[in-house]
């Protein structure tokens, strides 16, 4: 019984939106060089990259410690920091 409790705990916490990323995982950068978003962590690592587009208006819109945003077309895309896209919206 205690190892079925232990084990709900631990994934009850594992899962907890409380919890912060590693510090390798959080962007402390991001820069866009030419058709590409480079995400670095706080020690100059590279993470993540991500498709600037290739429109006027495309490329960097901004980044948190979580999520890089980069405009393409009509659309801002929010990214991870190992460039999983977790959103779109309209930049309209």
């Amino acid at each position: 019984m205690k190892k079925i409790s232990l084990f709900i705990l631990l994934l009850i916490f594992s899962n907890s939106p409380l919890r912060a990323e590693p510090a390798s995982k959080q962007i402390a950068n991001a820069i866009q060089k030419g058709g590409f978003v480079y995400i670095y962590n706080e020690k100059g690592g590279q993470i993540g990259c991500v498709g600037a587009g290739s429109g006027p208006k495309d490329g960097l819109v901004g980044y948190t410690g979580s999520t890089v945003s980069v405009r393409k077309g009509d659309f801002i895309y929010n990214y991870n920091a190992q460039g999983g896209q977790t959103g779109c919206v309209s930049a309209k």
